[in-house]
């Protein structure tokens, strides 16, 4: 009930809800512990790709997600979060720390985002060819900056030229050392697997090989994936962030479920590219220096069939209680 101190049950589920947030390979790479009414949200570096991801921005991004989603979840039972991002030099490893706030009724469009986190799936499959209207665009755009990064729309010339790099990063990690080892380690068809991208959201790949869409099936050749036809005239956004260190690595994770969130709010599906900013000399083409903007994920935008559930660990695996 709005204006009602939060009990620890609250609390453990706004941290449940908190684990539904997209990551690199579904790694999960979150810890939560609470302290009294604080949640303090940790990186879990034994979970970071090292060959897709060594410098740990992914990483950062993907516990920045959970970030937002944590604060939508408060935001949804009546609570404005204070949050401190990176608030201890001393500890590195803890990248926020969130309390509940004052009391405040969440709007309609509040509770419309926090709706949208269990309904939020990366999509593989070939989008519809239909427009993405311009106002949904905006609204996308908006929800970027609300968290403090920006959203550019790549125009025709721009989305051949970021297919194209994408394509060459995807080549470019195929031939690098543990590559396939990698990959092969976070979709292994293991029994009650809770993490991972399971061969059920792989997707088919592109028959016209347009679309940088991740080869999952590299290291699973015995699935046989089908190939389809994906848009002519896909819609490509990247995003991007004033600063390239961790905090902007934490700021641009919680632009992307934000604007992940209201895509899917406004009934759109969305897929994150993540290997055209995962070879550094690729990236840094993204880049735009004379503003100062740097590239932090790649996402397609459009109108697609459902997408399947991907797992979560337990909540129990990655909340610590403690006495106040």
């Amino acid at each position: 009930m709005y204006g009602s101190a939060l009990t620890t049950p609250e609390l453990v589920e706004c941290v449940r809800t908190a684990t539904l947030a997209p990551s690199l390979h579904n790694s999960q790479p979150w810890q939560f512990r609470l302290v009294g009414e604080t949640v303090e949200v940790y990186v879990d570096r034994d979970r970071q790709l090292e060959v897709l991801d060594p410098d740990g921005r992914e990483l950062l991004i993907s516990v920045g997600a959970a970030i937002v989603t944590l604060r939508l979840a408060l935001r949804s039972v009546g609570r404005v979060p204070d949050l401190a991002i990176l608030p201890d030099i001393d500890r590195p490893d803890l990248v926020a720390v969130v309390r509940p706030g004052p009391f405040a009724k969440p709007s309609a469009a509040l509770l419309g985002l926090a709706d949208a986190i269990a309904h939020r799936h990366t999509n593989r499959q070939p989008f519809q060819a239909k427009v993405v209207p311009a106002d949904v665009i905006e609204e996308l755009r908006a929800a970027a900056d609300h968290e403090g990064a920006e959203l550019t729309i790549a125009g025709p010339a721009s989305r051949t030229i970021i297919a194209g790099l994408g394509r060459e990063a995807e080549r470019r990690l195929h031939s690098s050392d543990g590559y396939r080892a990698e990959m092969g380690r976070w979709t292994r068809p293991l029994a009650r697997r809770q993490d991972g991208v399971p061969a059920a959201a792989f997707g088919p790949w592109d028959a016209m090989e347009r679309l940088p869409m991740r080869d999952f099936g590299i290291v699973h050749p015995q699935l046989q994936r089908r190939g389809e036809r994906f848009e002519a005239h896909p819609t490509i956004a990247v995003l991007t962030t004033s600063g390239d260190e961790p905090a902007s690595w934490v700021c641009a994770g919680q632009a992307l479920q934000r604007v992940l969130l209201s895509a899917t709010r406004r009934h759109l599906s969305t897929t994150p590219i993540s290997q055209p900013v995962e070879i550094p000399s690729i990236r840094e083409v993204l880049a735009d220096r004379r503003s100062g903007r740097f590239a932090q994920m790649v996402i397609r935008l459009g109108y697609g069939p459902s997408a399947p559930t991907t797992p979560r660990r337990p909540v129990t695996e990655v909340l610590q209680q403690i006495a106040d």
